[in-house]
């Protein structure tokens, strides 16, 4: 497999998981919480992560066939969804929507916020679910499958690291910060979103 596919598959997840926006949530969600205690949280929140997408990567295909819906139109589907995922990011709409998870009254008395709301849906969301079947699907093979499940854990992992430096990269970069970073990487999906719809139209028309 090609670099430039390892490293387009890791932008596509860094993109949609976002680790830089979600370190200022992981301190909202564990705010009076001990190191030990955040490290704990952030560590089963990825592990569970992992569980969600490998499972959705592997087999949400045959899922798909066993309802009749063909992996070009899923593609196209997908890639419109990520889409709109991109248009959130770029307006703030999901800085928002990720905000109320952590201020919101009905969350607030969670102590442990690694299942709900850190694994899903802040990690393992829609738009990162639908990223695993196209990319995994697009592998080449078995090895193929295990390098895009590979780079699936590379990005988890920097969203380890990013919940380990979360307080450190609040104060650094501080609220524009962050959004001027989302926003660049909202650019960065679009065009990727793109991507995958011209190549589902292009599998589901004009390849025999």
């Amino acid at each position: 497999m090609e670099w430039q596919v390892l490293i387009t598959a890791f932008m596509t997840l860094f993109v949609i998981i976002d680790p830089i926006g979600l370190a200022p949530l992981f301190v909202a969600l564990t705010q009076g919480a001990s190191a030990k205690h955040r490290r704990a949280v952030g560590l089963r929140a990825v592990l569970i992560a992992f569980v969600i997408l490998t499972l959705f990567g592997l087999f949400g295909d045959h899922v798909l066939e066993f309802v009749g819906i063909s992996m070009p139109a899923f593609r196209i589907a997908g890639g419109l969804l990520l889409f709109l995922t991109a248009l959130e990011m770029l307006f703030e709409k999901r800085s928002k929507r990720r905000s109320e998870h952590a201020e919101h009254p009905e969350h607030q008395p969670v102590e442990d916020p690694s299942v709900f709301p850190l694994a899903t849906p802040l990690l393992a969301g829609p738009g990162a679910i639908t990223s695993m079947i196209l990319l995994i699907d697009q592998a080449d093979g078995v090895p193929g499958v295990l390098l895009m499940l590979g780079v699936m854990v590379a990005v988890l992992g920097v969203c380890l690291i990013f919940f380990a430096l979360s307080n450190v990269m609040e104060r650094g970069l501080g609220a524009t910060g962050i959004n001027v970073v989302t926003r660049l990487m909202g650019m960065l999906l679009a065009a990727l979103s793109v991507q995958f719809v011209a190549d589902g139209i292009k599998a589901l028309f004009f390849v025999a």
